[in-house]
């Protein structure tokens, strides 16, 4: 009965508002070729039922919801007009080829505009470098117009339609975009879009007591709902501030700010948030973004007596986005960034929502088994774990801009032995250098004196031992510290999805302390791996007696080993049981190639039966492509310290025989 109120009524509605539309058309004609209009025509029939089951699920109890729905056909539309003609042809390419983000070709970068090459005019003059490295996709972190100080690092969006006049301006974000796209790279933004910062327009028109724009916040004259709310919420932040709420002594009210005082929660149930939210995506759309990164997606509905974290209208809203793109701007894809537990993550990930998602469970257990040289917990969570809907994809990354926290699963630690609070506090003390032992120069961030909760901070290089091992000028622990940077890097490039380089560490970069020494920084240890670019260091990339050559010279031949393999192609990948605690193995296949990655997380050599090669899918012989070596499978597979192999493995009619 519901699915047949919907249907009946989703099109009842949809044919009153088009006449509408057709005046919205018809006053701009020649903006609009018939072709593009009637292709126009075609998502929005295709999209609108399921966009109004989900409005209708989201606000339909709304009074005033039809003026509502109205109002978020009207800017889609005019969005689709303004969108520029050559992105409309990127549309029709990527409609052709939906999953065109699955290729083994895919390669992403992440950077600062400002740390990594001042501003955005410069940034250009760096894609011959992009190319080299073999880049098909590079992620600008947040450069968008925020206050001075304070800003969680660009996360307290103060305008979405201007750029920080630090870094440079819109035009120069929509012609940087353009020169990336002829080059065969696409543009990736954040959308910080569960709040914004206090600066913000809609939040100054809250302070200045308009109702209307009150309502695009969680705003409250006493304590009675706040403490409410805060006996099921959790600290974020705990060691910056307690609690999830801010008074404001301008509007003498109390705001919901889950992250920083200076970043104020939206409203989603309000409808004008969403229309006002939906209309920035597709602005940032018409200037050539072609992934949004959905920022603190965990985060976006509020319900009382909840954590407020992971509701279904979370996923609600951001599918009802997701379908507005579809529509007007179909090129557009959404990377979900939630860290949280690993069965919440994999619920933002569908052809419907966010066919990207960082793999934040991959990065933690990768951590994990470095600093216990044992993959039982990372064998058994990307076996039962890792599995995502066809046409999607994993970002993987070894870091990134924030912490690294510690997100496996409880119970997944206590199936292999592990008491999961003692190993947490392990694995912190590890990483910080406190335990015995330790190569790792972390740095620690957010204690929770509650809880106990604890994450980490550091680049690639100093958690993985080189820091120390240079400082100490140890010639052999800057080998095993080498050795083990290019196995890591090894299994993002090789594991299945997207590989994902915080770029400066593809030469090795090192912590910086100089944060310490900055006020408006020294609080967040996240400032040690968001250095300024030390150009000096890439310089050496030509000298092949440095260390940044070696390490430029690994990542540079794996990543082009990687897009020549069709096997690597999608995110399809098979855990298999290598019969040794210290290797990590997985299998990758299509119907033409099927290949074993077999890693060692161990400083000593390790080896690998033949019997378990053949249950991997060798036959008699194998290839190892990283080396170009055969090798026979009828004897033990033999692994130095933070050896690897990408084995390819014949199949028994290219071998003559059976297995």
């Amino acid at each position: 009965m519901e699915a047949d109120w919907i249907d009946h009524h989703s099109k009842k509605t949809l044919k009153r508002l088009l006449p509408r539309l057709d005046d919205i058309f018809d006053s701009r004609p020649s903006a609009v070729a018939s072709q593009r209009r009637q292709a126009f025509g075609e998502r929005l029939h295709r999209h609108w039922e399921p966009l109004f089951r989900l409005l209708v699920n989201l606000y339909g109890w709304h009074y005033d919801f039809y003026y509502h729905l109205e109002q978020i056909l009207i800017s889609t539309v005019r969005a689709w007009l303004e969108r520029p003609e050559v992105l409309k042809e990127l549309d029709v390419r990527r409609e052709e080829n939906p999953e065109w983000f699955l290729s083994q070709e895919m390669v992403g970068g992440v950077l600062y505009v400002d740390l990594f090459s001042d501003n955005l005019a410069r940034l250009s003059e760096h894609i011959p470098y992009f190319k080299k490295l073999g880049l098909t996709y590079l992620h600008l972190m947040p450069l968008f117009a925020v206050p001075h100080g304070d800003n969680d690092g660009g996360y307290a969006v103060s305008d979405y339609r201007a750029v920080n006049p630090d870094v440079g301006t819109m035009d120069q974000l929509t012609e940087l975009a353009q020169v990336l796209r002829r080059a065969g790279i696409s543009l990736v933004l954040d959308f910080v879009f569960n709040h914004t910062s206090n600066e913000h327009n809609w939040a100054r028109r809250a302070q200045a007591g308009d109702p209307d724009y009150q309502e695009y916040y969680y705003l409250f004259s006493d304590r009675e709902m706040p403490d409410r709310y805060e006996r099921t919420l959790r600290d974020i932040f705990p060691s910056l501030r307690r609690g999830c709420f801010t008074w404001h002594e301008g509007c003498r009210k109390w705001v919901w700010t889950t992250f920083n005082s200076f970043q104020w929660d939206l409203n989603y149930s309000n409808p004008d948030v969403f229309r006002s939210m939906a209309a920035e995506m597709l602005f940032l759309a018409n200037h050539g973004v072609e992934v949004l990164r959905l920022d603190a997606v965990a985060f976006i509905w509020k319900q009382l007596g909840t954590s407020c974290e992971n509701r279904p209208e979370a996923h609600m809203v951001i599918r009802a986005f997701n379908l507005i793109a579809r529509i007007a701007a179909p090129a557009l894809l959404f990377k979900s960034e939630a860290i949280v537990h690993p069965d919440e993550v994999i619920k933002y990930v569908d052809r419907h929502e966010c066919q990207l998602s960082y793999n934040p469970l991959l990065m933690a257990l990768l951590w994990e088994a470095v600093a216990t040289r044992e993959v039982k917990l990372l064998a058994r969570a990307m076996q039962n774990r890792s599995r995502l809907p066809s046409g999607c994809s994993w970002v993987n990354y070894l870091r990134c801009h924030d912490d690294i926290g510690w997100t496996f699963d409880d119970l997944d630690a206590a199936q292999v032995g592990i008491d999961p609070a003692g190993h947490r506090r392990f694995l912190n003390d590890f990483y910080t250098g406190r335990f015995p032992g330790s190569f790792a120069r972390g740095f620690p961030f957010q204690f929770n004196p509650d809880s106990g909760d604890q994450r980490v901070c550091g680049t690639l290089a100093s958690l993985a031992g080189l820091e120390k091992a240079v400082e100490e000028n140890n010639p052999q622990q800057i080998e095993t510290a080498v050795r083990r940077i290019n196995m890591l890097r090894s299994i993002i490039l090789s594991i299945g999805g997207i590989p994902l380089i915080y770029l400066g560490e593809e030469w090795g970069e090192l912590n910086d302390y100089t944060f310490l020494s900055d006020p408006a920084k020294a609080s967040d240890a996240r400032w040690i791996q968001r250095s300024k670019k030390k150009w000096q260091s890439r310089e050496k990339l030509n000298d092949p007696s440095t260390l940044e050559w070696r390490f430029f010279d690994e990542i540079f031949r794996l990543i082009n080993l990687r897009k020549s393999l069709p096997a690597f192609y999608n995110g399809g990948m098979e855990v298999i049981d290598t019969g040794n605690p210290h290797l990590f193995g997985y299998t990758r296949q299509n119907t033409d190639q099927h290949l074993l990655v077999v890693n060692n997380f161990s400083e000593t050599p390790q080896t690998m039966s033949a019997r378990a090669l053949r249950a991997g899918g060798c036959g008699r012989s194998c290839t190892n492509l990283v080396t170009g070596t055969i090798l026979d499978t009828e004897a033990e597979l033999q692994l130095g310290s933070y050896g690897f192999v990408w084995l390819y493995c014949r199949t028994p009619s290219e071998t003559g025989g059976s297995r």
